[in-house]
């Protein structure tokens, strides 16, 4: 009994650690980064010692003090995340940007190009439909139907909504793309590194593509309101060098191919129609 009472106790206090946000350490007048990208491929774990290495490029690029960083791909996780860091900086996959922005009132500073990220553009395809049509009304596996909001009013817009298929969440990436080969579901909704990879799919040649989006904006760089306007300013400036000398190789292994200073118009569209 004092076994499972203290299995018990482990387990729990297991679980509770999970959830925990996990906290970065810039140090007094350091600067906390989040950087969120969602449905990537590989683990937050594997990619967190790169982040670590580019947080510490940039800290020197900039003259910060110091900075800290974390590489995750939940929404929810980065939400407590944020609360626990109050960071300055974000690099956030589009959904979570449009998501994220009202209530922390994010400002735009960049856009970042990843590189086989997805989310760029989505696709509808089928080894059996040959029209978006023939797919509504029928199994459409995916693994992006988690955010209905913004699948709805920035993807499908007025093509369609998840509510017209019989939505089956495929969870994982590869997942999707092997039900859809299989034809365990008539259609899926995948992005553009899922195409890609429909090749390595057993049955991927027969699948086609029966509907496109147009291509979105790149992952959106952004500024928290604690972030000082000169200490902003300076780092939109700096933005392009991220990713070139020191910084290429992190960068690199990260995913990031390039930053860019950008403005809220160049994520206009993409706003107004989530809103």
């Amino acid at each position: 009994m004092r076994q499972m009472i203290r299995n018990a106790c482990c387990a729990t206090f297991l679980a509770a650690l999970a959830l925990a946000p996990i906290a970065a350490d810039a140090g007094e007048g350091g600067v906390n980064v989040l950087i969120l990208k969602e449905h990537g491929v590989g683990s937050a774990a594997s990619a967190q010692q790169y982040v670590d290495n580019l947080l510490a490029h940039v800290a020197r690029q900039n003259k910060w003090p110091s900075a800290a960083g974390q590489y995750l791909t939940s929404r929810s996780t980065a939400a407590q995340w944020i609360g626990a860091n109050s960071p300055h900086y974000g690099i956030l996959s589009l959904a979570a940007f449009l998501d994220l922005r009202g209530k922390h009132k994010l400002e735009v500073i960049g856009s970042a190009e990843v590189t086989g990220g997805g989310g760029h553009q989505y696709f509808v395809v089928s080894a059996s439909e040959t029209s978006l049509a023939g797919c509504k009304g029928k199994t459409l596996g995916t693994d992006h139907g988690d955010d209905t909001k913004f699948i709805d009013k920035v993807v499908g817009r007025s093509d369609f909504s998840l509510s017209d298929f019989t939505v089956e969440d495929t969870r994982r990436p590869m997942k999707t793309v092997n039900a859809v080969a299989r034809g365990e579901v008539a259609c899926a909704l995948i992005d553009d590194a899922q195409l890609a990879s429909l090749a390595k799919a057993d049955g991927g040649a027969a699948v086609k593509t029966v509907w496109s989006s147009r291509e979105l904006p790149d992952m959106a760089v952004v500024a928290f309101p604690s972030a000082p306007a000169s200490e902003k300013a300076s780092f939109k400036k700096t933005l392009a060098a991220v990713c070139t000398g020191d910084g290429a190789a992190a960068c690199k292994e990260v995913g990031l191919r390039s930053l860019e200073p950008a403005g809220e118009s160049a994520y206009a569209d993409v706003i107004k129609d989530y809103q």
